[in-house]
């Protein structure tokens, strides 16, 4: 919850009239496919908030809140490839690019531009989706994908064949008003 106001605090800054939407409770997958192995985990557990004053929109999630089918890969996961005692959290910042009213009902084709700070390592990026608003909740999907070596993601050469160098991530997001 405090990672959430701090989220808040960061996107109100001085706009009076912000109308800020929050949750939780997103939720976060990501698949690798290779002909080896296909691998997917989900975290239930993400924070976000957007600012329909300005269009901002951010996100946090602790890494280790993604569950794997396969308890090995989750340790795995969390020790080996994205280190979680060094870099525990994701992050997204960033803008929506077009000009939407999000108070007003409505289905709405969205890019956000901003920034994803993974495994230490921040980089500009772009998510598309859409967002279904009723004028007091809103419903957010995304998609987007991450190159690992981008992220400084090392995968050892003996388990290469099993992991995809380009990850396919999906975000869900349902917000309530604040």
């Amino acid at each position: 919850m405090r990672n959430l106001f701090i989220l808040a605090l960061c996107l109100v800054g001085l706009s009076a009239n912000a109308q800020l939407y929050a949750t939780q409770t997103g939720e976060v997958s990501f698949f690798s496919k290779t002909p080896m192995e296909d691998i997917d985990a989900v975290n239930k557990q993400v924070g976000s908030i957007i600012n329909s004053a300005t269009n901002e929109v951010a996100v946090q999630m602790r890494v280790t809140n993604f569950i794997f089918p396969n308890k090995l890969m989750q340790e795995h996961f969390n020790e080996n490839y994205l280190e979680t005692d060094k870099f525990p959290s994701a992050t997204f910042k960033g803008k929506i690019k077009e000009s939407v009213d999000l108070k007003t009902p409505g289905t709405y084709a969205v890019t956000a531009a901003g920034t994803a700070n993974i495994h230490g390592i921040s980089r500009p990026v772009e998510l598309k989706g859409s967002i279904v608003s009723n004028g007091k909740t809103l419903q957010l999907t995304c998609t987007f994908d991450i190159r690992l070596d981008e992220y400084k993601i090392d995968i050892p050469k003996i388990v290469f064949a099993k992991i995809a160098e380009v990850v396919k991530v999906k975000g869900s997001f349902q917000y309530n008003q604040r």
